[in-house]
Parts: structure tokens; sequence; C-alpha cells
């Protein structure tokens, strides 16, 4: 059953109010001295930026054994794969999100952070299969009720330079809340155990929270 989730949060993202200032402030210097022109296009940059920092609230599945997508965006991968940062074989399913996607990121179940991780990188094309691997990211292992765990890694992209996540190791987390955010294109890798059944195709469109992943198989011991 879909719910909507609780979301203490404004509709245009806290990190995208310095930018919007900026936008903002150039556009009306813009339109006064350089011209009706060159006013009208920064005004137009000013919007993607507003657009760009949107952070809507959502409604999704409450069912536990439900993924929910962590980010709005393509699906660029759908395969097995090694996940390093939890140490295992697992289903990697990854979304790709262009400049016009919402980059919030929400948690695709709920549980407890086993780790958290960063790791330095490249900043290759995001849709990239190497980009999982060389690029700049953070890995965010959870570890959900039934002691299934799934691991979510924020990936930087050709044009992203900011990661922010806010989560630590031990914090206790629920579905479809705010943990992170990617300045300005960039991917998400979430990795399941092998029994997932994935509920996405490589080229489907999806979005954060309002999308469902892969069901998760029964509950660990």
């Amino acid at each position: 059953m879909n719910r909507a989730f609780h979301w203490p949060h404004p509709i245009i993202a806290r990190e995208g109010w310095p930018f919007i200032a900026l936008a903002t402030v150039l556009a009306l210097v813009g339109d006064a001295v350089l011209g009706a022109f060159t006013g009208g296009v920064l005004w137009l940059l000013a919007l993607f930026v507003v657009q760009f920092f949107r952070d809507p609230a959502r409604t999704g599945s409450d069912d536990p054994d439900d993924v929910l997508s962590p980010a709005d965006g393509r699906i660029v991968a759908v395969e097995e794969a090694d996940d390093v940062y939890a140490g295992r074989r697992a289903v990697k399913i990854s979304v790709f999100m262009n400049v016009f996607n919402v980059h919030s990121n929400r948690m695709p179940v709920a549980g407890r952070i086993d780790a958290v991780n960063y790791f330095h990188g490249s900043f290759l094309n995001a849709a990239l299969p190497k980009a999982s691997l060389d690029n700049e990211r953070n890995a965010v292992v959870i570890r959900d009720p039934h002691n299934r765990v799934v691991t979510a890694v924020q990936i930087a992209g050709l044009v992203a330079r900011r990661i922010l996540c806010y989560v630590r190791a031990g914090d206790q987390v629920e579905r479809a809340s705010r943990y992170g955010f990617i300045r300005f294109g960039s991917r998400v890798d979430v990795y399941l155990p092998l029994d997932a059944r994935p509920q996405v195709s490589v080229g489907q469109v999806v979005h954060a929270t309002r999308s469902v992943l892969a069901r998760l198989g029964p509950p660990r011991a």
C-alpha cells in the first residue's frame, strides 16, 4: 500500500539557497546593466537553478519487502555484481540522474546504518559502467529490521563536484527519509541480496520513493 511519508523539509532544498540567491542577483544585475536579452538569459539560468534544487514530498510503498528508489532518474544497470562495501555478491541496480532530475536522495529501506564510507575518485560520465568504482563516491550500508543488507552508493558525475551525506554508522533511519544530496548530475547504485527480485529494467524512468526497484527475499537469520 502507498502512503505519504513525513517530509519536514522545504520544497526548495537548503543546499540550493546560496546558488539560487547568486543566480537571482546576477539576473537582476544583468537585467539592469546588460540589457533585456542578457537579463532574460540570466533569468532562465536562475529558473534552472531553482528547478534543480526542488525537493518535493513523495508517496510510496510502505511494504518492508519493497526497496524504494533512492533517486529520480533512468535505470542504466540491473545486474549481478560485487558489493565491495558489504563484502558480498549482490544484485546491482543503478539510477542515473541528469541535471533536470530531483537530486535529493531518499532511504530505500528502513533500518540501522552499518557503515558510511567516502572514496575519492574521478569525475567520469556517471552513466558509464566504470563510474561505479572509478568515480568519487559515498557508500551507505543499511541493515533492515529483518537482517537484510541494502547498500546505497552516491556517485559523482561529469558535472557533479559535491556529494553530501547526512547519516552516520549506528543511525536508525526510516524508509524514504532524506539522507543526502548530490549537486549537478550523478548516479546512485543500489546493491541488494542475490534473492532480491528486480521490478525495473534498463532504460526505465524511476522516481525517488514513488518507484519500487526490487522486492527483497525472506528475512535473514
